[in-house]
Order: C-alpha cells, then structure tokens, then sequence
C-alpha cells in the first residue's frame, strides 16, 4: 500500500482548544483533511494537562465526531506535547566503526541517536526528541547527511528535547481512558513549523512564534536544520487576563474585547472610539476606549515578544534569519501584531497558515493559523512513518501490516535485546572453542 494511502490521526491538546484530526496525503504529496473537531479545553493550564477528567471529556467529545464523520475506526494517535516544563540542550556523540572501507548507513545514525537518549538528565525528567544538527566524518565538518560515505569515526552534533516525565504520563492516561494509544508524542513547536514553513524558509534561517493560549512555542531553522525550540510559559490568555483587570470586566468580555477591537499598537488606535460594556448584574455599563484597550494589549504582547526574541537570541542565530519570523496561533491573527514584532525586532514578519500542504479550498476552515499545530502533527508523523515503516489507523491494514506496526520505543527494545543476544552468543561460542584447543 502506497504512502499516500495511510491513514493518520492526531490530537492537539492545547490551553483553550482541543482539535482532533484524521487525514491522509494524496498522489500530489498533499494532505487532504478527511475531518477534524474542535472542543473547548477546561482541564490544561500553560500546555499541561491539570484536570485528567475534562480534558478525556474533550477528547473524547473531539474523537467521536471525527469517528462520525468518517466512519474511520481510531486505534492509535499522534499527540502534541508543549508546556513550561520543555527545554532543549545540545550535545555531541560519535561512534568508532568497524572499517574505513564501509559506508556509512542508516544504521549507524541510529546508533548514534539510540546513545543520545542514554544520556544523564534530571530526575523526574525524560528525553523527547533527538533532533540531528549536524555530522563529522573524520574531522570532515558540517555534513548534512553522511549516509553512502566512508570513514572511521562518525561524530554529531545533537539538539535534544526534554520533558517531565509526569507531564507526558498524563496526556498518555488521558488518551488511553479514551480508549487511544499514544503512538508517539510531538513537539508541537516542530509541528507547527511543519505546517507554516516553506523548505526556502528552513533554508535561509527563519524563526517560528506560534502564540497560542496557554504558551507561546518557538522553532528556529538555519540551512534546512532545526537548531533551537522553546516554549515560553505565557500567551494570549495573559492578555485577556490583563484586559479583564485593567477595565474591571468578565474574562469572557475580555476575550470579545480583545478578539474584536483589540490591537497590538496603542499609538495608532482611534482616540474617538469607545465601546460600551454591559454592567454586571444590573450595574452602570462601562465605556472603554479603543486606545487605552491598545495600550493594555500591547504592553503584554511586547513582553512575549521580547521573550521569544530571547530565545532566538540564545540559538545564536538572530541575525542570521534571511527569511525573518513567521507568526502562527490563534494569537496570531491580533490586529497590527506583526507591525509590532517586526518593530521590536527588527525582522520582516509573515503570518502563517497551513495553506502550504493542504489539499482543497485555501478557504476551508482549517486553514487557519490555530489549526497549524494539529495539520502539522500530521505531517510530522509521515516522518515517522518514513523512518519507521509503521501503519496506522486503518480499516484498510491487513493483519500482516498491522503486525509489523510497533511503537518506537519498543523496536528500540528488540534493537538492544537482539545485540544483546548475539553478543552472549559470540560469547557462548568463544568459550566453547577454547575448551575445544585445550581438549
């Protein structure tokens, strides 16, 4: 069965929304969106879940109407991880091989990778992603893809992703009181970047800042590599809470507020403009101003602005961003955001849309920035399916493929149980050779 013919689902677990999502590539390499369902999320603060039992409600709620709509059955799902708790460090293994004369294979890439998931982190924490930057291959320096070439030494340079542990055991246990297995968790920054980004962008050097409503996730690429992701502990919902307490209002007043009338630039909003707000329980309404509303909205906007500028800052890649910052989320779509960022910056700015890989109308409903991350979890897991071989949800699977679909972490299992035994092996039959010579 053909690439383009597998089915993929995947589920968003974000601060205010939760997106389930089913769909598959066609002949033309793009991603048709077979259904998707949108539910509010009560139970995650900052991309963690808190509540166990209203974010299954969620999901279960989003995962029968895309059941419904399809008639496609739901075994096992991509899920994106964020959160304060993610961080990513760099680091650097090699590997000695055998001979001169071999060429390097895919093999040995992953014994390198398999070495950096060994790696001592802290307690409480463990390793989500291994993201290759860069190979040497005796002291030949920034090589992008050493496979078919010969050496001795074969070194890397790694930026690796951390978690916590209990973070990822919960959204684990939410899927599966669903009735779902985890096939693999996803960095939603990486996701997201999957879905907005152009291969010219990841080239150049460009910056993702997807502002969602919990957390504000950052990826930065420099020639066709991932060199730094982030996510930063604040997003829209800190602006809805300071509109709320700066005009004395209902957080739900706020959002309206913020949705409609708000802009990200205090200076440039109507000084004659106001909008009345109804009284709570009887009470004189209020009148707002469009400018001091401005001001509000701005004053938080640049301080996750100067955040994500930070972390570009430590990637040591700032100035090095040709194709500039490219803003996705639901965030994103606030008026004069990108006028904003590129002032405080000093980059050209783009807002993003998953337009670039998406089969159908470019009007369709999920084209839109705040689906960026579930389109992307999408995308992201046909390059598992590229690495790993493996199959998804499906009624079309024989039991033949279906058998041949293991999780990551177990064929790593059966890698190391399979050296391991013909390791013993040699062993067992060194030692019985040498009984044999002195025989």
């Amino acid at each position: 069965m053909g690439k383009e013919n597998r089915i993929i689902a995947a589920i968003d677990i974000g601060t205010t929304k939760i997106v389930s999502i089913i769909g598959r590539k066609n002949e033309n390499n793009k991603l048709d969106v077979l259904a998707f369902s949108k539910a509010e999320s009560r139970g995650v603060k900052r991309g963690t879940v808190l509540n166990i039992e209203d974010t299954v409600n969620a999901i279960r709620k989003t995962v029968d109407e895309v059941r419904q709509k399809t008639g496609k059955p739901v075994s096992e799902v991509f899920v994106g991880i964020a959160g304060q708790h993610v961080k990513s460090i760099r680091n650097r293994g090699y590997i000695n091989r055998d001979s001169y004369d071999e060429e390097i294979t895919r093999a040995d890439i992953h014994a390198l990778v398999d070495d950096m998931f060994k790696i001592p982190i802290d307690v409480g924490e463990e390793i989500i992603h291994v993201l290759p930057q860069s190979f040497i291959v005796d002291n030949e320096h920034n090589i992008k893809n050493p496979v078919g070439m010969t050496g001795k030494r074969l070194e890397a340079n790694f930026n690796i992703v951390i978690g916590q542990v209990a973070s990822a055991r919960n959204i684990e246990k939410c899927i599966s009181r669903v009735g779902l297995k985890v096939k693999d968790l996803i960095l939603e920054p990486l996701a997201s970047a999957e879905a907005v980004l152009t291969d010219d962008e990841k080239e150049a050097g460009v910056a993702l800042i997807d502002i969602g409503g919990g957390t504000t996730d950052l990826a930065v690429y420099y020639d066709g590599i991932i060199r730094h992701t982030s996510v930063i502990p604040f997003g829209g919902n800190v602006v809805t809470e300071d509109i709320k307490q700066g005009c004395s209002i209902l957080l739900r007043q706020a959002e309206l507020l913020k949705i409609q009338f708000g802009s990200a630039l205090g200076d440039i909003a109507p000084d004659d403009k106001v909008v009345t707000i109804p009284g709570i329980s009887g009470r004189e309404p209020k009148e707002i101003t469009f400018k001091n509303l401005a001001y509000i909205i701005q004053s938080r906007m640049e301080e996750i602005i100067d955040a994500a500028a930070f972390e570009i800052e430590n990637s040591g890649f700032f100035d090095q961003l040709s194709a500039g910052i490219v803003l996705t989320g639901g965030g994103a779509l606030l008026t004069h955001l990108s006028q904003l960022v590129k002032f405080r910056t000093g980059h050209d700015v783009r807002i993003g849309s998953p337009n670039e890989h998406l089969a159908g109308d470019p009007e369709d409903e999920i084209n839109h920035p705040m689906y960026s991350t579930a389109v992307g979890l999408i995308l992201k897991a046909y390059e598992h399916i590229d690495i790993e071989g493996g199959e998804f949800i499906s009624d079309e699977l024989d039991p033949g493929e279906a058998a041949e679909d293991k999780p990551l972490a177990e064929k790593k299992q059966a890698r190391i149980k399979s050296t391991l035994m013909e390791q013993l092996k040699s062993t067992i039959t060194r030692i019985f050779e040498e009984d044999d010579i002195k025989m």
